[in-house]
């Protein structure tokens, strides 16, 4: 007889990522499902692959506590109350899957059932299809025209819900803001602007000695806001980030970002031009016809090893544009010797791609983006700013090292972090 295996497959697992992190974060806005569960209405199996087990005993704790109350620290007390934690089981169409339940105890008369765990014990009955589309991002705005009914019968008021859900919002980007970069050696900081509706937020995501991302902080507006960007900086500093050492910024270019890291962290700073921002300036100036000309000139500049060399050859480029194409010349000559700082610091060409444009937090960004996708209407800064805080910390567990991360060391060194005796014995 043929074993059933489950084939999860890589969507299954993000889904199931970011599902544990919305339990963990927004548990009271499930509430309104567990009426659905005692009542058994739609089988488990067409929503476990993607809810998960994590949700299963979400809501078996909030099954839990609408019986016994919140769990307290201290002495116990009224008549039902927490009796820990046990290994259990909630029936499948076709097999069990394990769960860590709650236990409840009365006071007098011993074990007090958790109707949750009740009704996903009967096998083939239970959870719902609605679940699945709440956690896949759903929409506060369309979550409130789906399910009043729901919260109405489970005892939960729109506003209660919509409460919880900010303070789970609040509380991470208050986890965010008090992160500390003390003990954590950074040697790449990438800035870059995202926009979400009205609003701008400018985010910050450093690389470390061993290429692990952080995710280091947001602020509110673009970066050609010269005070949002020094709030950010400030900010980064007062988390521990030392201003009295040296990092790779990578930047698309923005002035207003590039006066406030000198303000900041003083004018010894190098400073990456990101290459990606530059190609796309550039190109935006000439017609079509030339694009693949020019973009093969550009990337041929980018990967020499000399400097001097790729801005002569840029030179060059820009000499022949300006006889037609004065603002694409313009353009390409705005910045330039920036676009070379990583072959000014001698670093190996294996470390072009990430240290040479800000592809390293662009990527992220769209993951960022992907998980508030959902929202229609952005009320105000704040909220923009709750989300935004919660969805990068949900993308952070997706994080890569970064491609080259081997030969770091060589940034480490020339940015005065390692001493350069170190560096022989790594190369031998």
């Amino acid at each position: 007889m043929k074993k059933p295996y489950h084939i999860v497959n890589r969507e299954e697992k993000s889904a199931a990522a970011a599902i544990e992190q919305f339990a963990k974060s927004n548990g009271q806005l499930l509430l309104p499902l567990i009426e659905l569960i005692t009542q058994a209405r739609i089988a488990v199996d067409e929503v476990i692959g993607s809810i998960g087990r994590k949700t299963i005993e979400t809501i078996l704790m909030l099954s839990a506590e609408e019986v016994a109350g919140a769990r307290t620290p201290g002495k116990a007390s009224g008549d039902i109350r927490w009796h820990g934690s046990q290994s259990g089981r909630v029936a499948l169409a076709d097999r069990q899957l394990k769960v860590k339940r709650p236990r409840l105890r009365h006071k007098q008369e011993g074990e007090v059932r958790v109707p949750a765990y009740q009704a996903l014990q009967d096998n083939g009955a239970t959870a719902e299809r609605m679940m699945g589309a709440l956690l896949r991002g759903v929409s506060t705005r369309q979550y409130e025209e789906v399910l009043p009914e729901m919260a109405a019968t489970a005892g939960v008021s729109r506003s209660s819900i919509s409460r919880q859900a900010i303070e789970g919002s609040v509380e991470q980007l208050r986890q965010l803001r008090e992160r500390r970069w003390d003990k954590t050696d950074l040697l790449a900081i990438y800035v870059d602007g995202q926009r979400f509706g009205d609003h701008h937020v400018i985010s910050a995501v450093g690389v470390d000695r061993s290429g692990v991302k952080h995710i280091l902080g947001i602020e509110i507006g673009a970066t050609e806001n010269a005070a949002a960007v020094k709030k950010l900086l400030i900010a980064l500093r007062d988390q521990g980030l030392r201003t009295d050492q040296r990092y790779l910024f990578v930047i698309d270019g923005a002035k207003a970002l590039r006066a406030a890291i000198e303000e900041v962290f003083g004018t010894d700073q190098p400073v990456q031009r990101c290459r990606n921002h530059k190609m796309r300036n550039v190109l935006d100036e000439l017609p079509r016809e030339h694009h693949a000309q020019a973009l093969n000139l550009l990337r041929a500049a980018w990967k020499l090893t000399d400097a001097d060399e790729g801005i002569k050859r840029l030179e060059g480029l820009a000499r022949f544009l300006e006889h037609e194409y004065e603002s694409a010349a313009r353009s390409l000559r705005e910045g330039m010797a920036e676009m070379f700082t990583i072959q000014r610091l001698k670093l190996p060409p294996s470390l072009y791609k990430c240290l040479g444009t800000t592809n390293v937090i662009e990527s992220p960004q769209s993951g960022v983006q992907k998980r508030t996708g959902n929202v229609t209407r952005w009320r105000d800064a704040d909220m923009v700013e709750r989300w935004v805080a919660s969805a990068w910390l949900l993308t952070e567990k997706h994080f890569r090292k970064v491609i080259g991360h081997e030969h770091l060391w060589t940034l480490a060194v020339h940015l005065g972090r390692e001493e350069s005796s170190n560096a022989s014995e790594k190369v031998a």
